[in-house]
């Protein structure tokens, strides 16, 4: 006897989902956001204001995917009608570390004193702002967003120095939906 295994997420006033093949599309206030959905026994159905997630196939994989689907539709839903937003904090106490944005590449010059700038990769639709000791990321893809903080973060790790003397850095200090 299968159980069959089922999630409903509402649909926000607002906002317009459609499933076409394997890829939803979410457009709200703040854009747009589109992702491929695919897995074996899974199926999605659009109603009148609610996303079903359900399947029929009573396997561990099958439930753990149809809460795993759930989840990022909930944050493409999230992200058009809230957007997400990371603050990064620029520390440093030896060398005063320049920032900037030059497109899709986020640039830390003179950390640590070092000739060479160290750069970091901005995805997606990501906006990055800085101002004299702060970065701020933002963007409507969850996932854009909270890696283009990790790569900066990544950016300014220290290698070969003592941490507990040497904590220079740009670091990830609050993160907002």
């Amino acid at each position: 006897m299968a159980k069959e295994i089922k999630k409903e997420i509402p649909i926000p006033e607002g906002v317009t989902v459609t499933f076409t093949g394997k890829v939803i599309s979410v457009s709200g206030p703040k854009g747009k956001n589109e992702r491929e959905f695919w897995y074996p026994g899974i199926n999605i159905e659009i109603s009148d204001s609610v996303i079903i997630i359900d399947t029929s196939i009573n396997k561990k994989a099958q439930k753990a995917m149809v809460g795993t689907f759930a989840s990022h539709i909930s944050n493409m839903l999230k992200g058009v009608t809230e957007g997400f937003e990371y603050r990064m904090k620029v520390v440093y106490s030896h060398f005063p570390m320049q920032v900037k944005v030059e497109g899709k590449k986020f640039t830390i010059g003179n950390f640590l004193g070092e000739k060479k700038a160290r750069s970091a990769k901005i995805l997606g639709e990501t906006a990055v702002k800085t101002s004299a000791d702060e970065v701020l990321v933002s963007g409507i893809n969850k996932e854009d967003v909270g890696q283009t903080a990790a790569n900066i973060e990544q950016a300014t790790k220290i290698k070969g120095f003592d941490p507990r003397i040497f904590q220079d850095g740009i670091y990830i200090v609050e993160k907002t939906a």
